[in-house]
C-alpha cells in the first residue's frame, strides 16, 4: 500500500459527512492536487475495491478502504499522542510529523507504541483512541505501572535489556508469573507480591514488566 493511496483514503474518511459521498473537487482541495488527478486516482482506487465512486456526486469508502483508513489514522493518533506528551512539540507541527510517521510504521512498533504509552484514549486534538480493531488482543496487555493498587495481572513479556531481566527472574519476575499490587508509594515506588514474597519495585523497572489483568473476584 503506497503512502499516496493512504492519504486518499484517510482524507475521504476526515472529509465525509453523513455518510454521504465526497465530492471530487473537495478531495482535490484536500490534497492540493489538480481535479483531474483526483479523477483518475480514484477511478484506479474504485478498480481496487477500496472506494465506491459515483459520477457527479464522490467517492465513499469500501469496507476494505475504511478499514485501511482507520488503521492509518490509529497509528497518526497516537505517534501525535508521543510527541506531546513525550517529546513537548506543539499540537500543530505533531500533527504534520505524524502524517508522515503514520505511513511508514510497522504493526509491531505500533503495538510497541501503545504499550509504552500505556494505551491513551484520545489524541492531543480529542479524536478517540479504539484498540480492538487495530491491536491482536494477546497484545492488549499494559506495563505494570497503569496497574492500581488491588488489581493483579499476569507477566506477558518483560522488555527490557539482560540486565534488568537478570534482575528481575533473580526476584522470580519472569513471564507467566502473577503479581498483585498491593500499595503505590507517592513517588511510584509500587509494592507487589509474588506468592509469599513482597518487593518494591521503582516506577522504571516496573514500565518493562508486561502484564495482562486477571480478575480473582
Amino acid at each position: 500500500m503506497t503512502e499516496s493511496t493512504e492519504m486518499y483514503l484517510i482524507s475521504i474518511a476526515l472529509l465525509r459527512q453523513h455518510d454521504q459521498p465526497v465530492p471530487l473537487s473537495t478531495l482535490a482541495q484536500r490534497l492540493t492536487i489538480s481535479p483531474a488527478s483526483a479523477n483518475e486516482m480514484c477511478r484506479k482506487l474504485a478498480e481496487r475495491e477500496l472506494i465506491e465512486y459515483q459520477p457527479y456526486k464522490g467517492v465513499t469508502l469500501t469496507p476494505q478502504g475504511e478499514t485501511i483508513a482507520q488503521r492509518v489514522l490509529f497509528r497518526r493518533r497516537l505517534w501525535e499522542v508521543f510527541l506531546v506528551e513525550k517529546l513537548g512539540i506543539g499540537v500543530e507541527d505533531s500533527e504534520e510529523i505524524a502524517c508522515h510517521l503514520e505511513h511508514v510504521t510497522s504493526d509491531t512498533l505500533i503495538e510497541r507504541l501503545a504499550l509504552f504509552l500505556n494505551y491513551p484514549p484520545e489524541s492531543p486534538q480529542h479524536e478517540p483512541i479504539s484498540y480492538t480493531q487495530h491491536i491482536a488482543a494477546t497484545a492488549l496487555a499494559q506495563s505494570l505501572t497503569a496497574f492500581a493498587v488491588g488489581q493483579a495481572g499476569r507477566i506477558t513479556d518483560i522488555i527490557a535489556d539482560e540486565a534488568v531481566k537478570s534482575f528481575l527472574q533473580a526476584q522470580l519476575i519472569r513471564p507467566g508469573t502473577l503479581l498483585h499490587v498491593l500499595a503505590i508509594a507517592p513517588d511510584g515506588v509500587l509494592l507487589v507480591a509474588v506468592g509469599d514474597q513482597h518487593l518494591s519495585l521503582s516506577p522504571a523497572i516496573a514500565n518493562h514488566i508486561v502484564m495482562e489483568r486477571v480478575d480473582e473476584s
